[in-house]
This record gives structure tokens, C-alpha cells and sequence, in this order.
């Protein structure tokens, strides 16, 4: 009998210590991580994959359009991987590692939203897992994480990433998307994304007491829904324009017209040679 009083006092005294244990710093600080990261979902992230959509949709009226913008993005030059870092990688990254944290229990999730019990609660976890992944997948297609040259000959080619080449943008990247496999993973990665964008400007209003009222919270969810169904049209017609320009006729036709802007750059000494950002010899026999 004595033992067991002591087996159930040891117990006792364990969970009070357990109980007694402080909090992780993710539950510390966890009203200012949760508005961070809801706030980092929209700016800079979220306007980004939208400025990021249009930009490929303009594919859709010219290989020339899509050109164009494509050389007004790199003509920051030198200031391109510190925008890029600064206003999409870091934001990006401490977006998706806070919501992994969440996801996983790492932040308590304390708040009582009267969308917690719903379908679009569990759907933004898991496009948020699915976007994640995808922009993984995506940024190593087309550019291979980081431009360093063993790198990229030793690693991502072999396994063919960096595909893209910005003084061939439409043809390159229409090239990178011939493969059926490829197509359905940007297909579902797209979608995850602009649901997930959709989806969360709507939680974000509710986080930040935007919209509390039921009323209030269905109009905002009609704006949103809209506006989700307008992007997701936006990022798939991009995905197909841009695969159209990968074969046939239009392959050939897009790399003449990329083609005539680069050496007009070149002449006019708005562009310095840079044979890098050009598409491979190879990929021109594909013609």
C-alpha cells in the first residue's frame, strides 16, 4: 500500500512539473507570430503571386509582352537577389515555417473563430502544405534555387531544374512545361496557391477583427471566393499560354521574336551580352 501511494505521488509530482514547464517562445509571443505570418500571407507574399500570375499571363497576348516584362524585372541588375531575398524568399520562408509550426502543434491555437470547425480551416492548412512544396518544386524547374555554377551543372541540371531563361522567357519556360507530370504539379500547385491566398485574405480579415459579424463575414467571403475564382482563371490560362509556346510553330516563332529584342538590346546598349540568361544550344536544335 505504501508503495502505490508512492507510485501515485511520484505521478502527481511529475505532472505538476510537466504543467509547471514554461511555455515555448512560439506560444510566448504567439498574438504577434499569428499577425505576422497572417500578414506576411498578403504582403509582400500574396501580392506577389499575384503580380507573379499577371506577368506570366501576358504570355497569353505576345511571346514579345511577355518579354518585356521580363527584361524590365531584370533590369535591376545587381539589385535582383537582394529584391528577390528581401520582398519574396524571406517572407516566403517565414510564412511556410510558421505554418508548418502551426500546423504541427507548435503554436497553440487558442483563438475561437467560428470557422474553425470548417471545411476551408482544414483546406488552408493543407493548400499551405501543398503551396509550400510546389513553390519548392517550382523555383528549382525553372531556376534552380541558387546561381552558382557547380551548382547547377553538377546538381540541378542533371535533374532538370533551371530551366528558364529570362532572355528566352516564353520559350524556355514553354519548353520546361511539355512534360504532362510537370504540367499536373503546376496545375495543383497553382490552384493550392490561390486557394490558400483566397481563403486567408478571408481569415486575416477575421484575425484582424476586420470582420466579425456573421454579415459581415459572408460578404467578405463573397469577395474573396470572387476573387480567388478571377486569379485561379488568371494562373491556369498562364500555365497553358505558356506551354503553347514550348512546341511547333509558336516555339519558333517566339525564339525569332526573343531573338530580334535581345540583339536589338545588344545594339541599342541597353543590355550587355550575357549568354547565361540565354536559352542552350540544344534546346535552340528543338526547333
Amino acid at each position: 500500500m505504501t508503495r502505490r501511494l508512492d507510485f501515485v505521488r511520484f505521478r502527481a509530482e511529475g505532472s505538476t512539473r510537466v504543467e509547471d514547464s514554461p511555455p515555448s517562445f512560439l506560444a510566448r509571443h504567439e498574438f504577434l507570430i499569428r499577425r505576422l505570418h497572417s500578414l506576411s500571407g498578403l504582403i509582400p507574399v500574396g501580392a506577389y503571386m499575384v503580380v507573379h500570375l499577371l506577368v506570366n499571363a501576358s504570355v497569353l497576348e505576345s511571346p514579345a509582352t511577355f518579354q518585356k516584362n521580363v527584361y524590365q524585372i531584370h533590369s535591376l541588375g545587381s539589385l535582383l537577389p537582394f529584391v528577390e531575398w528581401t520582398f519574396i524568399f524571406i517572407p516566403i520562408l517565414f510564412h511556410a515555417i510558421i505554418g508548418v509550426a502551426i500546423v504541427m502543434g507548435g503554436i497553440p491555437n487558442t483563438g475561437n473563430y467560428p470557422y474553425a470547425a470548417n471545411r476551408r480551416y482544414t483546406l488552408q492548412r493543407v493548400t499551405g502544405m501543398i503551396a509550400f512544396v510546389f513553390i519548392a518544386i517550382h523555383v528549382f524547374h525553372m531556376h534552380g534555387w541558387i546561381h552558382e555554377d557547380t551548382w547547377l551543372e553538377k546538381v540541378v541540371k542533371p535533374l532538370g531544374g533551371a530551366e528558364f531563361h529570362p532572355y528566352n522567357a516564353a520559350s524556355s519556360a514553354g519548353l520546361a512545361l511539355q512534360n504532362y507530370v510537370m504540367v499536373a504539379i503546376y496545375l495543383i500547385g497553382i490552384l493550392a496557391c490561390v486557394f490558400h491566398l483566397a481563403n486567408g485574405i478571408w481569415t486575416m480579415g477575421i484575425t484582424w477583427g476586420a470582420w466579425v459579424s456573421p454579415k459581415a463575414q459572408h460578404r467578405a467571403s463573397v469577395v474573396c471566393s470572387v476573387f480567388g475564382v478571377l486569379l485561379a482563371i488568371v494562373g491556369v490560362s498562364a500555365l497553358f499560354g505558356m506551354r503553347a509556346e514550348g512546341s511547333g510553330e509558336k516555339l519558333i516563332e517566339a525564339r525569332e521574336v526573343e531573338e530580334k529584342m535581345y540583339e536589338h538590346k545588344i545594339e541599342s546598349g541597353e543590355l550587355e551580352p550575357n549568354e547565361h540568361k540565354r536559352a542552350e544550344v540544344k534546346e535552340k536544335n528543338n526547333e
